[in-house]
């Protein structure tokens, strides 16, 4: 045991002393606080402006959209300009393929069993039957492709047979009937001419209604179909349309002028609109974003003729009432 008194009394647990404090029957001493560790300097953080940026959406790939249009263009003017005969197969194969991959939707999305076999039969003969034997052609070939279809359904159990042969009927309308006026435009003396009308037209509508709606787009033309159309997109689509029909009309379709061609551009305009407006109505019921992955960069086939189709009966009656069917 040590007796030295120079050694200082233990302090009671939990008592607080200051520098100086008389600790109790002692002499005063000095308590030392312990030293207190300096607390720790948070690192430092990166400035926001260093935060990455948050990625944009991935578009279509413009390279491919471009490359593939260019394709196409090259075969359609190709067959065209070779033989009438070659551009009506191009069209039966559209029609096919079109076929094909809308039939597909419908039965993976909403498992409606459109019959393909008889389609697509029905379709290439309403093609060939309105280049041959014109309008009355094609609706006999159409009124045979939906008898067809109401048969081939029998052959499968009765459930769901209206559902079926009513999508069936609907396909072998919005397809093969509608693409058979591009055969009946092919058909005048003056045929690849008209048809090329029919595309420029169609596709400088679609140019203008981009471009514009791009650029000066502010008013939604019909938010709850397609949230990306403008009113103003509609204006340029007609002004576009307009302007490429008064040259069209005046420099290529024989007997043609210039004012018809701006009625033609006008009715060209509101009728792609509505057609695109159309098929998006159908892709938004089936819950998809493209018809199908066919064309890198533009979908499938039916996303390309979305415009096309409404477009080619009005083309082919305007002109019929103002030069004729050739």
């Amino acid at each position: 045991m040590n007796d030295s008194p120079w050694e200082a009394e233990p302090v009671p647990a939990g008592a607080a002393y200051d520098r100086g404090a008389v600790l109790p029957d002692g002499p005063p001493v000095r308590v030392e606080m312990p030293p207190q560790e300096p607390m720790p300097t948070p690192p430092p953080q990166a400035p926001q402006d260093d935060a990455p940026p948050p990625k944009k959406r991935a578009g279509r790939d413009l390279r491919a959209a471009i490359g593939v249009g260019v394709g196409l263009g090259a075969v359609i003017f190709a067959s065209l300009l070779i033989v009438k005969a070659v551009f009506v197969g191009v069209i039966v194969v559209a029609v096919v393929v079109g076929l094909w991959e809308l039939t597909s939707r419908l039965q993976e999305r909403k498992s409606i069993k459109a019959p393909l076999v008889p389609l697509a039969v029905g379709g290439a003969a309403m093609v060939i039957a309105g280049y041959l034997r014109g309008a009355e052609g094609a609706w006999v070939a159409m009124a045979l492709t939906a008898l067809a279809v109401l048969v081939w359904r029998m052959t499968e159990p009765p459930e769901d047979y209206l559902r079926d042969v009513t999508a069936g009927v609907f396909a072998a309308f919005y397809v093969p009937f509608l693409a058979t006026f591009v055969a009946m435009l092919l058909a005048a003396d003056d045929g690849p001419q008209r048809v090329i009308t029919f595309l420029v037209l169609t596709v400088v509508s679609d140019t203008g209604a981009y471009a514009v709606g791009w650029r000066f787009g502010k008013n939604k033309l019909a938010p709850r179909i397609s949230p990306g159309k403008t009113r103003e997109g509609l204006l340029g689509a007609v002004a576009f349309a307009m302007v490429a029909g008064a040259l069209c009309m005046e420099f290529l379709v024989d007997d043609g002028s210039w004012w018809q061609g701006l009625l033609l551009g006008l009715a060209v305009a509101v009728s792609a609109t509505l057609g695109d407006l159309g098929e998006s109505m159908i892709k938004r019921d089936l819950g998809i974003k493209d018809m199908g992955t066919l064309l890198p960069g533009h979908g499938g086939i039916m996303d390309r003729l979305d415009s096309l189709l409404p477009t080619a009966p009005v083309v082919w009656l305007l002109l019929a009432l103002f030069v004729g069917t050739g």
